[in-house]
């Protein structure tokens, strides 16, 4: 047994090949065993490990930086680095991230939640490095669907101008979390298969240099080598823009892993490593269904079939959106590289033409929407909402100002569990109201989400979003829920207010206190109705599972202030930080956005005279 709590890069330089191998083995097992009951990313990790093995083989961290895009790959990296027994607490609270975090260790050089990132964050390191005349390296790893991201190729133009070491990986799996699509992922498959300039290149050399004159003949075609090679190879982007290109190389070959990284050491130049892996290597379910088992949730076996206990919003959005667009054919889906993640699969068997997936590229995507609307199709972008964050120019300059209809279905709202601070959904409905011409709708179980879909299509004009937690949906009495906003009254000694999953916690509270609840499932703009209703109450608490800073509880009170009301109010929402890891039951406990939480803080507020 190589892999063992000592385990570290020193340790690993000094082995042979054939223990290196056994030790990849090894990490994969224990990779499978810890995240088969924590969760995580499973098959982008288990595709990596001879690649994190044989970075450490070659660069010594942390004086080396090594930038993982994204972060999914960088499993292997943290147990070699030190956190063998901690990865067991993978994604727990008060346990390790499941991205990179320069706070968790100095072996991780870059925090890494979001794609497309990890060339423009080495870039600065390698510039701050060279002011400060360090030797030291700095390698990007970055997967090929992150390679479809606007933000990768900025990277890539600026840091090929370079005059020192720079590398980049680009490890080549042919997915990102959705199987990539699109011209990069083409341009990519082609440089895959045109191995015939480097099979034609080792012949010619081997044969010249068994003799004398076929050395001599050898340093005179120097010259016309990069000619040749465009006849054959023709060039590639990464050539273009001041990259050494090495590669297509076998990624989870250790001998030709570390004798390029070697050979990319010594250059004094920019230089891209192609490699070609296979996500999910080693675990044969993920092999064979790597996006499925791109991520699991927390104590999944990694052989279930699926949940027993009903849809999750993600996949009741797709089904629906799905019917509705078999009676319009203007409707169209738009995914960024998540179309499983969002239940868009449907959609796509059924409407193939009018779904697109654009791979990473958010912005890309809204302004794409924006121009579907212009010629009068229905366009609804499904996108996680820590991911919208990246659209927020836009939503305004091609969206808002021209008024185009776009529906926007925001999946991940609110609070995310394991998934962490890189990932949680709390700033989507202060970014959103911010702007004109929107309409959001937060619905709380399965009818109001299929009610608040068809509005936001059919209603409304500029921009709606439809936003939902990550979760199995609660059931509903009916299957219409065709209201705005929704009135409870258990006694009127105050009013909650309240919206999206946790009005289930509100009511429950309400019930104890005798207290009256106001649901919004129509949130933004807040309509006068909500507002009339609230002015009968001279207590009022409002909830809210977002971040407090313009937010609905803040322009609510002035909604109130502006009406002339005098009564008591308070505002519960996340406030000062970032949410950390921990189960999404605790997380909300965490912000009294829980029932004894409401039923404390709704209680004081009543008792006050």
């Amino acid at each position: 047994m190589i892999l063992s709590p000592n385990i570290s890069s020193e340790a690993i330089k000094k082995l042979s090949i054939s223990e290196k191998e056994q030790l990849c083995s090894e990490l994969r097992s224990y990779i499978i065993e810890v995240v088969s009951g924590t969760g995580g990313h499973l098959a982008s990790s288990l595709g990596a490990v001879e690649l994190c093995v044989a970075l450490h083989s070659v660069f010594t961290t942390p004086d080396d930086k090594i930038i993982f895009d994204v972060g999914h790959q960088s499993y292997a990296h943290k147990i070699i680095t030190g956190r063998y027994d901690e990865f067991r607490t993978l994604r727990t609270e008060n346990g390790i991230s499941g991205f990179p975090r320069p706070d968790e260790s100095p072996h991780d050089a870059f925090i890494a939640g979001h794609a497309s990132t990890s060339i423009s964050a080495a870039l600065g390191i390698a510039k701050a490095m060279e002011i400060n005349n360090d030797p030291h390296h700095v390698i990007s790893v970055i997967g090929d669907g992150a390679l479809t991201g606007g933000e990768a190729y900025e990277g890539l133009n600026n840091s090929g101008k370079l005059k020192r070491n720079f590398i980049v990986i680009l490890n080549d799996n042919e997915m990102s979390i959705s199987k990539n699509s699109g011209a990069v992922a083409s341009y990519l498959s082609q440089m895959r298969s045109s191995t015939k300039y480097y099979e034609t290149k080792k012949r010619v050399k081997d044969a010249l240099s068994k003799s004398a004159i076929g050395r001599e003949l050898a340093k005179s075609v120097s010259g016309t080598k990069e000619l040749v090679k465009f006849a054959i190879f023709q060039s590639n982007i990464f050539e273009n823009l001041g990259y050494k290109y090495l590669g297509p190389i076998n990624g989870h070959n250790l001998t030709d892993l570390i004798d390029v990284l070697n050979v990319a050491k010594q250059l004094d130049r920019p230089c891209v490593i192609h490699i070609k892996t296979k996500k999910g290597k080693g675990y044969l379910p993920a092999e064979q269904n790597s996006g499925k088992y791109h991520g699991i949730a927390k104590r999944q076996r990694t052989s279930d079939k699926g949940s027993p206990y009903g849809d999750t919003y993600s996949e009741i959005t797709g089904k629906y959106l799905t019917e509705l667009a078999k009676g319009n054919d203007k409707i169209c889906a738009i995914t960024a590289a998540m179309k499983y993640a969002t239940g868009l699969q449907h959609f796509a068997a059924e409407h193939r033409q009018r779904f697109f997936d654009v791979g990473i590229a958010e912005e890309h995507a809204v302004t794409f929407a924006g121009g579907l609307a212009s010629q009068g199709m229905l366009p609804v972008f499904c996108i996680f909402s820590t991911f919208l964050q990246r659209c927020y120019d836009q939503i305004i300059h091609d969206l808002a100002i021209e008024n185009e209809h776009v529906v926007f279905a925001i999946d991940r709202a609110g609070m995310v569990g394991e998934d962490g601070e890189t990932h949680q959904g709390l700033f989507d409905v202060s970014m959103l109201s911010s702007i004109p011409n929107t309409a959001i709708f937060s619905p709380s179980n399965a009818a109001e989400l299929r009610s608040s879909l068809r509005k936001a299509l059919y209603d409304c004009k500029g921009i709606a979003a439809v936003r939902y937690p990550k979760a199995i949906s609660t059931r509903s009495e009916t299957d219409t829920a065709d209201y705005d906003i929704k009135l409870t009254q258990n006694g009127g000694k105050a009013l909650m207010i309240t919206y999206g999953r946790i009005t289930q916690n509100a009511l429950s509270a309400a019930e104890k206190l005798n207290a009256d609840v106001l649901q919004l499932v129509k949130i933004y703009p807040i309509s006068e109705e909500a507002i009339n209703i609230a002015l009968k109450y001279d207590k009022i608490s409002f909830f809210e599972e977002g971040i407090k800073s313009g937010g609905i509880g803040e322009k609510f009170s002035l909604k109130l202030l502006e009406h002339g009301w005098q009564g008591k109010y308070k505002l519960t929402a996340v406030d000062g930080g970032f949410v950390a890891y921990r189960e999404t039951e605790k997380q909300l406990a965490a912000y009294d956005l829980d029932n004894e939480g409401m039923t404390r803080i709704t209680g004081d507020l009543i008792e006050q005279t």
